[in-house]
């Protein structure tokens, strides 16, 4: 039927506003730290991804502010004259890091799952993904021509039933520390079952890159086990290292494939030479980062032993990610602004985004323990009320 946007949206806007849905955005006017001016307010901020608190580095705002040798656009897309000498050099850093063949930037992770699945899998083949995974793994996958199946939440089991009855080439696709929920994959498992049924392997290590494994190398590092040929490793630059964009890690043949043949990388702009620089510095601090990820671990463990004294109903996570379950979706939204008027950002996650609403918690290396305290004791005033 035949009408106008309005027609079409009005409705749907209407439905999700009576329903606690409705996604408004929080004007920032501040540094992304642990203590942020938002909406024209102070507080102290538990929503950030800056699990290192490197966003607001001086050393790398020092080296971008004194920089002579590039400007801040790129100019045009990595093939025509956008890759610039900071790009090319932050590309073998990474794979020197992670010990892979080499690596390729991307503006966004999203950008980055979309090239992956839409580039490497064709008619007549089928991702297996974890029911959990994000959006854009999801979307990725609905971009390519591959047939699209998931398997329940962590369960290999079922995962290996449906490798063990496909012919297909198989592409299995997970997260390694889930966005939402904040538990982590086994990564040793699932190259192990790819190597069983010859299916290749991607993994997005956004929230993983710079906190896990050795030197913050990610999942892989964690579970002592090295990407092979035929995995994929994504990570992301706008969380643990503080600045923006991403990369795909793999073969030397998976990297010049994806040049060749992937839309949303040869028909784009490259990211800013600074920002490619400021990723530079920014992997630097990672790799030396020990102290910071100690500190970010400690943090993680006087939130979760004071929430669950509290009896709050919390989720098996070890990571930055400390997901509260809600009743339901008005109750996450109460609770969100509840937690505003004591001064603490905690923003409330609701569905689509998650079937169970919830007030999502993220832990930096940056918040001090009275920060903590206060945030539980804030948690202990709404459970009395």
């Amino acid at each position: 039927m035949k009408g106008s946007i309005k027609q079409r949206f009005q409705s749907r806007l209407a439905e999700r506003q009576s329903q606690a849905l409705y996604r408004q955005r929080p004007l920032v006017s501040s540094p992304q730290a642990v203590t942020m001016t938002i909406n024209g307010q102070a507080y102290i901020n538990f929503c950030s991804n800056d699990y290192l608190g490197l966003a607001g580095h001086p050393k790398i705002k020092d080296v971008v502010c004194k920089d002579k040798a590039a400007g801040w656009g790129s100019g045009a897309a990595h093939l025509v004259t956008g890759h610039h000498h900071y790009h090319q050099q932050l590309e073998q850093a990474l794979a020197s890091w992670l010990g892979t063949e080499r690596a390729l930037l991307f503006s966004t992770g999203y950008m980055a799952n979309l090239a992956v699945q839409q580039t490497l899998m064709q008619s007549g083949d089928v991702i297996i993904a974890d029911k959990l995974n994000h959006a854009s793994l999801i979307d990725g996958a609905l971009a390519s021509s591959a047939d699209f199946k998931r398997y329940p939440h962590l369960d290999y089991a079922a995962l290996s039933r449906r490798l063990a009855s496909t012919e297909q080439q198989a592409l299995i696709v997970t997260d390694s520390v889930f966005s939402m929920d904040g538990d982590l994959a086994d990564i040793a498992h699932l190259t192990q079952l790819a190597d069983q049924h010859q299916a290749w392997l991607l993994v997005d290590d956004a929230h993983a890159m710079g906190v896990l494994g050795e030197q913050g190398r990610g999942s892989f590092s964690h579970f002592g086990v090295m990407p092979a040929a035929d995995h994929i490793l994504m990570g992301t630059f706008g969380k643990a290292f503080g600045t923006s964009g991403a990369f795909v890690a793999g073969s030397d043949l998976l990297i010049e494939s994806l040049i060749q043949f992937a839309r949303p990388f040869i028909y784009t702009t490259a990211m800013s030479p600074l920002n490619a620089l400021a990723t530079l510095t920014a992997l630097e601090l990672v790799q030396e980062g020990d102290q910071l990820r100690a500190r970010l671990k400690a943090n993680i463990t006087q939130l979760r032993q004071g929430l669950a004294d509290l009896g709050m109903p919390l989720l098996p996570s070890a990571s930055a990610i400390q997901p509260v379950l809600c009743r339901d979706a008005a109750q996450a939204v109460s609770w969100s602004e509840q937690l505003k008027t004591a001064g603490f950002w905690v923003a409330a996650i609701r569905p689509p985004t998650v079937a169970q609403a919830r007030l999502r918690i993220t832990l930096s290396a940056s918040h001090q323990p009275e920060q903590i305290a206060g945030l539980i004791e804030a948690f202990a005033q709404l459970t009395k009320q």
